[in-house]
């Protein structure tokens, strides 16, 4: 069993910055790709950012390419998602995600996630 447990989301004018955290917990945590999705009101949970288990290898939606970064502290179980130039558009609950599949490559598609954190709230007004 793995839970996660998002933080650090709250409201910021256009152009500021906010740090996500997601902790995790269970053992299987520091071997597992993880990745941050969002969802705004009337629209479909989409990818935001995933990182592999080493840290090695990262992949960004277009739209927070160059503004947003991910990372992770395995010594910690946590994973992060440093959110500067904020827009407007960035507005959504953001969810991390665990896959427990094997994979190499952290995935984008929401469907191959096995557990999700309970989502924090970002609002960015202009």
């Amino acid at each position: 069993q793995v839970q996660l447990v998002e933080s650090g989301g709250g409201l910021v004018q256009a152009g500021g910055s906010l740090r996500l955290s997601c902790a995790a917990s269970g053992r299987t945590f520091n071997r597992q790709p993880m990745g941050w999705f969002r969802q705004a009101p009337g629209k479909e949970r989409e990818f935001v950012a995933a990182i592999a288990w080493s840290g090695g290898s990262t992949d960004y939606a277009d739209s927070v390419k160059g503004r947003f970064t991910i990372s992770r502290d395995n010594a910690k179980s946590t994973v992060y998602l440093q959110m500067n130039s904020l827009k407007p558009e960035d507005t959504a609950v953001y969810y991390c995600a665990v896959t427990l599949r094997g994979a190499t490559v952290p995935p984008r598609v929401r469907y191959e996630y096995d557990y999700w954190g309970q989502g924090t709230q970002v609002t960015v007004s202009s």
